[in-house]
């Protein structure tokens, strides 16, 4: 456009009110020179829009995602060892399951627990700081109890603190837990662990700051139909100098490690006093309805069974023995003849 050109009114109105709703104003065009009709605007170019990801700064990520996995992984089989240890120490079956390893904030972690509850304060040298057992009261009466002496029937659960003397008989369920634990870290780092302080309250220990990440490894323990649940809360300030041990290289060689001869023998002496179901099946057979219903005291039941057939002796339900049957110095005894190598085979008479 020359100099000696001149905008006329319509157009400085269009130009203003482009510019007000926030559009690029246009360069003036020559009137004369324009065309009758122009083409309607290209639409604009939408932009797409990263994913927004919210941040919370009252829990931060500090542990790395590999570095859980290897926590993960490493308490699995750390809690298939308890597992078998404490089975031995109760001589009942022990479930013991990995449910979650998680980070959050200590504040949060302590207010999550029962009061009172069983709270142990552990130190892990050569590790700054203190880690923490915590065992719910639900899952760890009922454990105290069966060291006790106590039968399978579930105990009415108990809201108190711990006594001295359950204090001491919880003592070896802790040592337990600690060898194992030790066991399972010593391909990343050599731990020596020890319970300092017992407390029933957990807000009265303060091992960190109440916004201090945590790293929280939940086990779930069920002893028969009772179930509870077992935390053990390690700083993260304490792990953050070994944080690059903990590949997936560290753990690997765990899960081969042999049974040592001392560790066989424990289990061993554990289970030789363990009780067992014997039953001696005498023999087999089918009878209708109408004649179970009609028996009376002194009737006689046929069965297809020889004397001279040796009986099935199974032991918690699996085929062990053949034996015969006799009487010793005067109670019903059997007299065991063979031993049985594939149950599988026994279909039983």
């Amino acid at each position: 456009m020359s100099s000696d050109e001149v905008l006329t009114q319509a157009e400085i109105e269009s130009l203003l009110a482009s510019v007000g709703k926030g559009k690029p104003a246009e360069a003036p065009r020559d009137v004369s020179s324009a065309p009758a009709a122009s083409s309607p605007p290209p639409p604009p170019v939408r932009i797409p829009r990263e994913k927004i990801i919210t941040y919370d700064f009252k829990r931060p990520e500090r542990v790395g995602k590999e570095q859980m996995r290897s926590l993960q992984t490493l308490h699995e089989g750390f809690s298939r060892n308890f597992a078998a240890g404490l089975s031995a120490m109760l001589r009942c079956m022990v479930e013991v399951k990995l449910t979650s390893v998680d980070q959050l904030t200590y504040s949060e972690f302590v207010f999550s627990l029962d009061n009172p509850t069983c709270f142990n304060l552990i130190r892990a040298e050569p590790l700054e700081g203190h880690f923490i057992l915590d065992i719910n009261p639900t899952i760890l009466y009922p454990m105290i109890d069966r060291l006790l002496g106590g039968g399978r029937e579930p105990t009415p659960i108990t809201r108190r603190p711990l006594s001295e003397i359950e204090r001491r008989l919880v003592g070896r369920i802790t040592s337990l837990f600690l060898e194992e634990l030790k066991r399972a870290w010593e391909n990343v780092l050599p731990l020596e662990l020890s319970v300092v302080r017992v407390e029933s309250n957990p807000q009265l220990v303060q091992i960190v700051p109440p916004n201090e990440v945590i790293v929280l490894v939940s086990f779930e323990l069920a002893l028969g139909e009772v179930r509870g649940m077992a935390n053990l809360c390690i700083p993260y300030n304490s792990i953050e100098p070994i944080a690059n041990k903990l590949s997936a290289n560290s753990w690997a060689s765990y899960g081969k490690r042999q049974v040592s001869p001392d560790a066989a023998e424990r289990i061993g002496r554990a289970l030789r006093t363990s009780t067992v179901q014997l039953v001696v099946q005498l023999a087999r057979t089918t009878i209708t309805t109408q004649d179970l219903i009609g028996l009376r005291v002194g009737d006689i039941i046929t069965t297809k069974k020889d004397i001279h057939t040796p009986l099935l002796v199974r032991v918690q339900g699996i085929p062990k023995f053949l034996a015969r049957p006799g009487i010793f110095k005067g109670h019903k005894a059997i007299c065991i003849e063979d031993v049985i190598s594939d149950p599988a085979q026994v279909t039983g008479e």
